[in-house]
């Protein structure tokens, strides 16, 4: 493997994008999505990411880029059609020690983006270490397919359990084969199909009296994202 495999936290961190076209949009909305503070430097940008930085979502700066723009970043990512300016910000990147992806540039990139399936925290990514975007694509499409969005719920769903184990003082290592019985009996399937008197049943079978699904799911933060 020439890659290693991470996932990087930038919530409430500062990231930059050169770039305003479609492509640095399209990182743009997933740096937000990830909870970044993100600032964009380019002369021409978007709808959308005009729409952002009117809103006060993203700091926009209407100018070339320069070098000093890289300062206080966390995480650079260039995407202009300037093949010389996307090179400069590679090795200014580089100089500063940030990482850096050039979008479609594997070569200069210090880290590159995988295609993404995501379903709550469950996230699912694809590589091909650069070689066929084309092809991570298209397993990306077959994933979505077969990951829904109850696995989403699963995750969530799963996290309730295991803080209220957590608050009665339960064993953490005792977690491992309650959480394993609930996976193996189908659980995710149960959620698919809303069948919420056989999650009680079973969250009865193999937790003993006290967790209710719907009840779990209430006090999530994220509940509305799932519950229907």
């Amino acid at each position: 493997m020439r890659y290693y495999p991470i996932q990087l936290d930038v919530q409430n961190r500062p990231c930059l994008v050169v770039g305003g076209g479609a492509v640095g949009t399209r990182k743009v909305n997933t740096l937000l999505e990830c909870g970044a503070r993100v600032t964009v430097v380019s002369q021409e940008v978007s709808p959308q990411l005009a729409r952002l930085a009117a809103d006060g979502r993203i700091e926009l700066l209407q100018r070339p880029y320069r070098g000093s723009d890289l300062e206080s970043m966390v995480l650079v990512i260039g995407a202009t059609d300037d093949e010389a300016l996307n090179r400069q910000i590679s090795r200014d990147a580089k100089a500063n020690r940030i990482p850096c992806n050039i979008a479609d540039r594997p070569e200069v990139c210090s880290f590159i983006l995988p295609s993404i399936v995501e379903r709550g925290d469950l996230i699912i990514t694809i590589s091909t270490s650069g070689k066929s975007p084309a092809l991570a694509k298209s397993l990306r499409r077959r994933l979505e397919k077969q990951f829904g969005e109850e696995y989403g719920e699963m995750l969530m769903l799963m996290g309730a359990i295991r803080r209220k184990l957590l608050s009665r003082e339960h064993a953490p290592e005792a977690h491992k084969p309650l959480f394993e019985a609930l996976i193996e009996a189908d659980l995710v399937e149960m959620i698919r199909d809303r069948r919420t008197t056989d999650i009680d049943q079973l969250l009865s079978k193999v937790l003993g009296e006290g967790y209710r699904y719907q009840e779990l799911m209430s006090a999530e933060p994220n509940r509305n994202s799932y519950h229907r």
